[in-house]
């Protein structure tokens, strides 16, 4: 790893600032990325659900739910619901 000297870091912090004091707000180009959050939040709601979904169907299990009943709640064959979920499961 390279690293820098002292003189380096506070040169290079000196021209941001120089940077950052010209920015004129008024005229600077903002690149909207509401696509991207929006991508980024559907993504994070797939995976809280997915935690959620495996929670559900270990409390399922617990009580002595059947595979089968798991698999028609799914919409999924019986195999399907197995191979999906049993190895997920807590021992």
């Amino acid at each position: 790893m390279m690293r820098h000297t002292e003189d380096e870091i506070n040169k290079a912090a000196s021209r941001f600032e120089d940077l950052a004091d010209a920015l004129d707000p008024s005229t600077a180009q903002v690149d909207h990325a509401d696509d991207l959050r929006q991508i980024a939040a559907a993504s994070e709601a797939v995976r809280t659900d997915k935690v959620r979904l495996r929670e559900c169907i270990e409390v399922a299990r617990a009580h002595g739910r059947s595979w089968n009943q798991i698999a028609i709640a799914l919409g999924v064959s019986r195999q399907a619901a197995r191979q999906r979920f049993s190895d997920k499961l807590h021992a």
